[in-house]
């Protein structure tokens, strides 16, 4: 891991942009975190629209975050922003405008192929990434993921022991195997939906929460579109890691 820039936000939060292996990221920790006391982690789910479109909106989350004595970082996705283009991902994203400019349905063989691929590169990416940022004596677990592509989140909570918690948000499209996977994952869970999501189909996001095994997962379901997540769905998400990731202080 390869620090590229620093800067200190007003609040204390330390905000630094790194490389790893070719990968952008950016960690945020909070002023509290030291060797002493590390933070526990929460790893933000990766940004579809681009780390560097979307970085005002990750920093505004890892501030809240940090005010609850948490670390967070973001990774770049794979095909996204400065990092190579995956051919199989534009061919599927170009045919998923057609399909949808033509008014017709999205079949799960497209779903298949636009994220599954992407679920494949992202995971081992993030697994690495933890190994790296878990190695910084200010950082350290239990690790939580918060966030989307939900299909990566959903596997990465199976696959990674280092997980122990989610908040996945529902609003990305689900491939048949994600289902298949939420079967067997057990962490607890909290799964944030916005009902009028114009992009998410919403029965399948229902049916996602059904198939998960976590003998703890809450449904957050608020009515509004895709950017209209009310400021207490927020809360709520910080309250639920604040039970899972913090340490209990030594009497």
């Amino acid at each position: 891991m390869h620090f590229t820039s620093e800067r200190q936000l007003d609040d204390g939060v330390r905000e630094r942009e790194f490389t790893l292996d070719g990968i952008p990221g950016v960690l945020w920790t909070p002023a509290s975190a030291a060797p002493s006391a590390p933070a526990p982690l929460i790893l933000l789910g990766l940004p579809p629209l681009g780390l560097h479109r979307m970085l005002p909106r990750l920093a505004e989350r890892a501030r809240h975050a940090a005010a609850d004595g948490f670390a967070s970082a973001a990774l770049e996705l794979p095909g996204s922003g400065e990092r190579p283009r995956v051919p199989a991902l534009d061919r599927a994203r170009a045919e998923l405008r057609r399909t949808m400019e033509a008014g017709e349905p999205v079949g799960p063989e497209l779903v298949d192929a636009l994220v599954l691929p992407l679920v494949d590169l992202a995971v081992p990416e993030c697994r690495a990434a933890l190994d790296a940022l878990l190695a910084l004596p200010e950082v350290d677990g239990p690790v939580g993921y918060s966030g989307g592509v939900i299909a990566v989140g959903v596997r990465l909570a199976l696959v990674e022991p280092r997980i122990a918690a989610a908040a996945l948000f529902a609003g990305s499209l689900v491939p048949r195997r994600t289902f298949e996977e939420a079967r067997r994952v057990t962490v607890p869970l909290h799964v944030l939906l916005q009902w009028d999501d114009e992009g998410n189909d919403r029965q399948a996001s229902l049916d996602l929460f059904d198939a998960f095994a976590s003998p703890e997962k809450c449904l957050n379901a608020n009515m509004g579109g895709h950017t209209g997540v009310p400021p207490h769905a927020g809360d709520a998400a910080a309250g639920f890691f604040a039970r899972h990731l913090k340490r209990p202080q030594p009497e």
